[in-house]
């Protein structure tokens, strides 16, 4: 699960120069802290601090054999140069017997830490998905500007966010026990290559950091949100597939793609040319690291005060610590990357609290009231954005058994009414008192399908309740659909249902939930839109019949005998209620 420790290749990116974009400060650390922390505070958290302790106790166990393996490698040079077959054996043994402790231990920290990876993901994607669905925080996304693609934030920016935070949490500590392991070699050596080492790598990191920083970091940002547009549009043609194929409208598609990918492409190109300037430094700065500490601490050598093999150790113990030291500058593309997903999960996460940034938004008061019956008084309803009064001033009942019907032109705020209605929708002023949310089935016009079994379409939402496969089959059967359990493999068959049956099969699924629920209060958004009259009549009749109150949006007259009432809305805020008996759909 986690990625190649070695350098990375350029991936992500694009436009620089945004101030909300992240950067290596404190307030990066603040919101590195405010996702992270919770694990390790949480309900697993002693889980977690177990198995970091074991990874600290293994990366100990690597830097103490690190320290054996130079210092052996230092001694068998010397021997080589000495052409004493003893001790050169000797070293070669030792070497030997240390492998075979060394090897389980390398392999079993990368288990552990891959293991830590998970268990972290698979709680903050629980955490993140119990926040997303909670106050239908997956809704109002819809309408929210700043957070783009929510899936990509949770499938794969949480996944890299934990691979990351135990990478370079791992790697810090290894730098810190490569310093401490490692100074004490390389002081007893030479005090000039420790100085020297010093100023080397606190000019390397303040480069990295001052040159190469903020363009990188914001490229990387905005790769991550252009390919994830990318892969969006690509998802859409794919879940609207006959309704493009209809209209033939493949060379639309294909130029919005190309342009989306197109987007990507030109952000990527950016991108490689920061990484290009950044690998010139950074393999130029490695590079001298091979020559500098030979050329430091070769006259010592060339007089014989050094042995040979003590300049080989010397030239490890400076690399390791080197490495320690610059940290920041060996990891920086992927520190930059890492910057990024940090800055989309704490807006994201920022966002499903109810803290995003920004001031807060004005008219939201439609008061809801729970009730017994379904009443609105004074209702104003705006658009979202508030640009739009679709309803001003609306005053109604629906009394249980007194059924509502809402017309009017398309466009005029007949499903907005219902949106406010479900709680969806807070635009704008007014009171809407209404029974407890249990009690009210809302049908679009276009049904929902979940992913399952034929069996779960009928019971959806309420997936818990036990009923038997004979009232199923009859429910089926009532909605006119009798044959389909049969004809698609049972209840139990999992099926792309939202592919397999018609909008119409799909329309009558819905009404059997409706009728099997028997909720107080249907809800209904032209949900007979794709039926024929005698098949909307027969629906209407048996919920007619029911104890549940019907409140529809049509262009029927048809359904008109089914509800008492008729509400007319003209698109300009302005509405009229009716009797049914005294409307009429051509006046």
């Amino acid at each position: 699960m986690f990625e190649n420790d070695k350098q990375e290749s350029p991936a992500e990116g694009h436009a620089v120069g945004f101030q909300h974009l992240a950067r290596f400060d404190r307030h990066l650390l603040q919101r590195f802290k405010a996702i992270a922390a919770p694990y390790w505070f949480g309900e697993e958290k002693w889980q977690a601090r177990g198995m970091l302790v074991l990874l600290v106790l293994l990366l100990l166990g690597q830097t103490g054999f690190a320290v054996l393996f130079n210092q052996l490698t230092g001694e068998f040079t010397s021997a080589l140069a000495a052409k004493n077959a003893d001790r050169f054996w000797t070293a070669i043994k030792e070497c030997l017997a240390i492998l075979v402790i060394a090897v389980p231990i390398y392999a079993f920290y990368y288990y552990v830490r891959d293991k830590l990876g998970i268990y972290w993901r698979r709680w903050l994607t629980r955490n993140f998905l119990g926040s997303y669905f909670s106050n239908r925080a997956y809704y109002e996304l819809n309408t929210s500007a700043e957070i783009d693609n929510p899936d990509q934030r949770i499938a794969e920016d949480i996944n890299t966010f934990t691979q990351r935070s135990l990478y370079f949490l791992l790697v810090l500590i290894g730098a810190l026990l490569d310093l401490v392991a490692f100074s004490g070699v390389l002081w007893s050596i030479s005090k000039d290559l420790v100085f020297f080492l010093v100023i080397y790598a606190i000019a390397g990191t303040m480069v990295t950091l001052l040159v190469f920083g903020k363009a990188l970091i914001g490229l990387n940002f905005y790769q991550l949100k252009r390919e994830a547009n990318f892969r969006f549009s690509l998802v859409r043609i794919r879940e609207n597939a006959e309704a493009i194929a209809f209209y033939r409208g493949e060379a639309q598609e294909s130029w919005q793609v190309g342009q989306r990918f197109n987007e990507a492409f030109r952000n990527y190109n950016k991108l490689i040319r920061a990484q290009l300037n950044l690998n010139l430094f950074q393999y130029g700065y490695s590079f001298m690291t091979i020559i500098l500490p030979s050329a430091i601490i070769a006259g010592r050598v060339l007089s014989g005060e050094l042995e040979v093999g003590r300049a080989i150790q010397a030239a490890g113990a400076f690399a390791a610590i080197l490495g320690a030291l610059t940290v920041i500058v060996d990891n920086f593309e992927s520190l930059s990357r890492f910057a990024a997903g940090i800055d989309r999960l704490d807006s994201f996460a920022r966002f499903l609290s109810g803290k995003e940034d920004g001031p807060p938004k004005t008219g939201d008061s439609i008061a809801l009231v729970q009730d017994s019956r379904m009443i609105i008084e004074n209702l104003t309803l705006l658009t979202p954005n508030h640009e739009r009064t679709l309803i001003r001033d609306l005053s109604l009942t629906i009394n249980p058994g007194e059924g509502m019907m809402v017309v009017g032109t398309s466009g005029c705020g007949k499903s907005s009414l219902l949106r406010a209605i479900a709680g969806l929708w807070h635009s704008g002023s007014g009171c809407i008192i209404r029974p407890h949310a249990g009690d009210m089935l809302f049908l679009p016009q276009r049904p929902y399908m979940l992913l399952g079994s034929l069996r779960s379409q009928l019971l959806y939402p309420q997936q818990d309740r036990e009923i038997a496969d004979e009232e199923l089959l009859q429910l089926l059967e009532r909605v006119n659909l009798p044959d389909i359990a049969a004809r698609l493999g049972g209840l139990d068959a999992e099926l792309d249902w939202g592919k397999v049956l018609s909008v119409g099969e799909q329309q009558r699924v819905a009404f059997a939930r409706v009728l099997l629920a028997a909720p107080r209060y249907a809800i209904l958004d032209e949900a007979t839109s794709a039926l024929d009259i005698a098949n909307e009549d027969n629906l209407y009749r048996q919920l007619a019949d029911s104890a549940t109150t019907l409140i529809s949006v049509g262009h029927r007259p048809s359904i008109l005998k089914y509800h008492s009432q008729v509400l007319e809305l003209d698109g300009d805020g302005g509405w009229g209620l009716y009797a049914v008996g005294d409307y009429r759909f051509d006046q």
